[in-house]
């Protein structure tokens, strides 16, 4: 048990890191961005690229993944998406929409339909055991870096002169300019480091979750459950609903394999039922 506890809150966290990006531009920017997940795919296969076929250490290659998917979120962001900002969600919609069946298509077309699969260095596979308890390598790192992550998030959004001036901007954008806030500047920041968190659980999630041109689609449902049970007024309701679907995920895998698919769907029914707007909404918190 103590094991599939252990699994699943490193799944939990990996969902974390990949859905959180969508949480800032959906919650704080008021953004639908359904091609988050594609962001995620970018950083798994630069992730491939380097270690599989130029060799580079992994560990090298996870802010690597960061930077190059960043760098394509703040170029998209600045040519496509500051375009759709004013738009409606259905508009938003069709349009994310549409850049995720292009990026599967040009990821079919430039690296094949077959899956791919990361060679982790020898010092980062199988486990040890601690008191009984299998402790998987490669998932004590998961959870050792997107717990520095969710901690350093969480502080800049909240403790940080750039998260001030980010709710600024979207509360009220025209007083945010005649304050001095250079609000597209700031968005596209916000878009770029979301997109590289994306990428840098796309890296990361490549060895356990696979990776092959359907990952955006495949995983897009679980990015948006987790945003929708954790609600988008802060980073702490994604995050403690990454945990619960990430445990309840992989508990109902191990003990009910027949219905484990279902298992975080009944938990979404079960949340929303009791809190509509999520674990930790606007709505809910006033």
């Amino acid at each position: 048990m103590l094991t599939i506890l252990f699994d699943g809150i490193a799944y939990g966290m990996l969902l974390f890191v990949l859905a959180c990006g969508l949480s800032v531009t959906l919650g704080l920017m008021n953004f639908v961005n359904l091609a988050h997940g594609a962001f995620a795919m970018a950083g798994g296969y630069v992730t491939v690229l380097l270690v599989n076929r130029m060799g580079l250490p992994f560990l090298w290659c996870l802010p690597l993944a960061f930077v190059a998917t960043a760098a394509l979120g703040f170029v998209l962001e600045r040519s496509l998406y500051v375009h759709v900002y004013a738009k409606s969600h259905l508009e938003q919609v069709l349009f994310t929409i549409g850049l995720v069946f292009m990026a599967m298509a040009a990821v079919d077309y430039a690296m094949g339909a077959q899956q791919q699969f990361l060679q982790l260095p020898p010092y980062l596979q199988g486990q040890f055991s601690v008191l009984g308890v299998g402790i998987g390598k490669y998932r004590l790192l998961i959870i050792a870096i997107c717990g520095a992550l969710t901690l350093a998030l969480q502080l800049t959004l909240a403790a940080t002169r750039f998260g001030s001036r980010l709710r600024a901007a979207v509360d009220d954008p025209r007083v945010a300019r005649g304050l001095g806030i250079n609000v597209g500047a700031v968005f596209a920041l916000t878009f770029a480091v979301g997109s590289g968190l994306a990428g840098l659980g796309g890296a990361l999630g490549a060895e356990i979750l696979g990776l092959d041109p359907t990952f955006p689609v495949k995983f897009m449902i679980y990015f948006l459950i987790v945003v929708t049970v954790g609600g988008t007024s802060s980073m702490t309701g994604p995050f403690l609903a990454s945990l619960l679907l990430g445990i309840g995920d992989v508990a109902g895998k191990y003990y009910i394999p027949k219905f484990g698919a279902f298992v975080i769907y009944a938990i979404m029914l079960a949340v929303l039922v009791w809190r509509p707007h999520g674990l930790f909404s606007r709505g809910t918190a006033r």
